[in-house]
């Protein structure tokens, strides 16, 4: 006969080791107890650094009031807290934490070291723990207002649970959720999340953002421009709710939920379901919105204390709840739908219908997207519709004559051909110069560095829309539309100029032409031209005008050796005299009413004391004289330029304010008059700025540019229309 085992006291080691194992479940789990002991501690700042999907190293930096130094003995161990006196404070919680078991947990299944620095402390103190005891006294250090605190190898001595967890990827992506959702609802509070060894932070937020801006900035342009706000209060229920919610032109495949009550993260199956039943007669089967709620429910009716993780919640008249919140997002896209009209167009008599002009794409389409279309067919929510040999925008715009349309169609055509064919050779690390002969290589680590730079902060996915674009037209002088596969994409002419004149003052350094004015301009003239100018921003306390402009003249004159090695800015130092002005593209000229200004600027602005700064400040300064207002010295269309004689806005040496000479970057010297009648197009006409854009600026932003990525963010390149979301708002109606 068997005997019982006996049954014995289990060591606190192993007791503690189990319970971390509930609190702590995965490196998103130990983030959120740290962000939320942050947030608890009034920090306005918090930074968090993740190695391995947070396994590796999970570093939280907060500028908080910090721990006292008495308290750091016990602030590991299990059931110690700041917030909690009785049981019955739990009714009116208000705080995040209450239950003392995050770092304790942590500090059983991790290595942990706390770093902090109350305010009325001259110093910082250092401790590390182990199974929730400290391994030696604190260590005064030197430290930030604030608590660090840096989890290391976690679940080190748990190796089952270590092999459970998903791929590092997979981890931090769930790090990267914690983050951004207390990042929406704490919109007052700056944070930011990056993986250590990377020089940029994937999500970043200032403090006293608002919720939007947040959204904007970790969700996407996609997601914020479709928000609708959300508010509703019932005093009958002691309850209240806000938060944003997206309309029905917004869906995704994966529903993004961020519930909050009473300012915890946690989840709600209930709220999950009415959510897609509100939404289900709006949004296309298979798609799901953005939500973001907020709900405040009145202490006394929460039950805070159900999961380990505090994952969630029960609160009184739970279902009476989520019936009003149903209501309200009903009432709210219902209110948004009534608003939204729809336009039917008739067919322009001048738009013609060629075959030949619709392609199909080549992208793999699923057979669920298009059940109507057969086995060879494509659907026409994905075909692209783009043939540089069709009319342009400008026809339904402006009134040109059509005995020159066909001619200049095919030189716009013949022009893409030739962009297209050269793209095949182009890649991102090329260089942006074309090598003539001649060329000097350039090896100066400065120069390579900055290349390197511009490299790093190539966006890939711009970087293939400028390469493969088709040129709409032009909707402004600083704005223009360009068609990518099945998108309208609307760009900033201006600041993708000033990006272009930088990287190719970047890539052919040292090999550039020269624009050579016939009488050379004294550089004391243009400073003080400049400094007379509003735009200068001179006050008497700076000195007097003359001896500025004196000082420019002088300051530049000793700089002329180098100027003109490396940037063909030819000044005479004898008679401090501006002689010439590098070639940046073939047949484009500045606004020589903004040279004053420039020359101001490479006398102040430039950091010459440092090379790399010199080199990077006076690339700018260059990149910004080209862009500044372009186009607007240049002729709207042809019947501004009938006179070939040369008029004002036609003829280059009058639109640039000088008659000189161009020299290439072989040494060859032309006359200015020469260039223009080469730059002339068919019927004797110059250039408009619209034949600029479309075919000097754009077709090398197609060859050249390689956009960073802040781009994508700052609304420089904006999405405007995408031809399968126009199919999906017509099928629902």
């Amino acid at each position: 006969m068997a005997l019982p085992n006996p049954i014995r006291k289990l060591d606190p080691t192993v007791v503690n080791r189990i319970a971390a194992g509930e609190v702590i479940q995965r490196p998103a789990n130990a983030l959120k107890e740290m962000l939320e002991n942050s947030l608890d501690a009034n920090a306005t700042n918090i930074q968090i650094s993740a190695k391995n999907g947070g396994m590796k190293l999970l570093q939280i930096v907060d500028n908080g009031s910090g721990i006292r130094k008495e308290d750091l003995e016990i602030v590991c161990e299990r059931f110690t807290t700041s917030k909690l006196r009785k049981f019955e404070d739990l009714t009116s919680i208000a705080t995040y934490g209450f239950r003392g078991e995050g770092l304790a947990s942590i500090s059983h299944v991790a290595h942990l070291t706390i770093i902090t620095k109350t305010g009325d402390s001259q110093c910082a103190f250092k401790v590390s723990y182990l199974d929730g005891k400290m391994k030696a006294p604190p260590k005064p250090c030197a430290g930030n207002q604030g608590t660090q605190i840096i989890v290391e190898d976690l679940f080190y001595n748990l190796g089952t649970r270590r092999k459970a967890l998903k791929t590092t990827y997979e981890e931090y992506a769930k790090i990267a959720d914690v983050v951004g959702s207390y990042a929406v609802h704490n919109s007052k509070v700056g944070f930011s999340l990056k993986k250590i060894g990377e020089s940029s932070a994937c999500i970043r937020t200032q403090p006293n953002s608002s919720c939007v801006d947040n959204i904007c900035s970790i969700f996407g342009n996609s997601v914020s421009r479709e928000l609708l706000d959300l508010e509703m209060k019932n005093d009958q229920l002691c309850f209240k709710i806000h938060g944003q919610i997206t309309n029905a032109n917004y869906s995704t495949r994966k529903l993004i939920f961020l519930l909050f009550i009473n300012n915890r993260l946690v989840d709600s199956v209930g709220i999950r379901k009415i959510v897609d039943q509100a939404y289900s007669n709006y949004l296309p089967k298979g798609g799901h919105p953005f939500i973001y709620l907020s709900l405040e429910i009145n202490p006394n009716n929460v039950d805070v204390n159900v999961h380990p993780t505090k994952h969630e919640v029960h609160f009184l008249h739970e279902e009476e709840i989520t019936e009003k919140i149903r209501e309200a997002i009903e009432m709210r896209l219902l209110n948004c739908n009534t608003s939204r009209v729809f336009y039917t167009q008739a067919r322009l008599p001048t738009v013609l219908k060629p075959p030949s002009s619709i392609t199909k794409d080549t992208e793999s389409r699923k057979p669920s997207e298009d059940r109507s279309a057969g086995p060879s067919e494509v659907a026409p929510s994905r075909m692209v519709r783009t043939d540089s040999s069709q009319q342009k925008m400008q026809k339904f715009l402006s009134s040109e004559s059509a005995s020159q349309s066909p001619a200049r169609d095919k030189k716009a055509s013949e022009s893409h051909s030739e962009a297209t064919e050269g793209d095949k050779e182009q890649d991102k690390g090329r260089d942006l110069g074309e090598k003539k002969s001649g060329w000097k290589e350039v090896n100066l680590y400065s120069i390579l560095t900055l290349r390197k730079a511009i490299e790093d902060s190539c966006h890939s996915g711009l970087r293939g829309l400028l390469k493969d674009h088709s040129f709409v037209g032009c909707v402004s002088r600083d704005k223009a539309l360009v068609q990518h596969h099945t998108s309208l994409y609307l760009c900033n002419t201006s600041k993708l100029c000033e990006e272009l004149f930088y990287q190719i003052m970047m890539y052919q350094f040292g090999n550039f032409g020269m624009i050579k004015f016939s009488e050379p301009v004294p550089l004391y003239d243009l400073g003080l031209m400049a400094i007379q100018s509003k735009s200068s921003g001179w006050t008497e306390a700076d000195g007097s005008q003359t001896s500025l402009a004196e000082f420019i003249s002088c300051f530049l004159s000793s700089k002329s050796a180098m100027l003109l090695d490396y940037f063909s800015i030819s000044i005479d130092p004898d008679g401090a005299l501006l002689q010439g002005i590098p070639i940046l593209i073939d047949g484009f000229f500045p606004r020589m009413e903004d040279l004053p200004l420039w020359v101001l600027r490479l006398a102040t602005e430039v950091e010459w004391g440092e090379e790399k700064m010199c080199f990077e400040t006076l690339c700018r300064e260059t990149a910004k004289f080209y862009a500044l207002n372009f186009a607007s010295h240049l002729p709207d269309n042809d019947s501004d330029n009938e006179d070939d004689d040369g008029d004002e806005s036609g003829d280059p040496e009058k639109r640039n304010g000088s008659d000189g000479e161009s020299q290439s970057a072989g040494g060859e010297v032309r006359d200015e008059r020469s260039i223009a009648q080469d730059e002339r197009t068919s019927g004797g006409r110059s250039k408009t700025w619209r034949h600029i854009v479309e075919h000097d600026i754009y077709s090398s932003l197609r060859k050249t540019l390689l956009p960073p990525k802040h781009f994508s963010k700052d609304g420089t390149v904006l999405q405007v229309a995408h031809l399968p979301d126009l199919y999906k708002v017509f099928e629902r109606c």
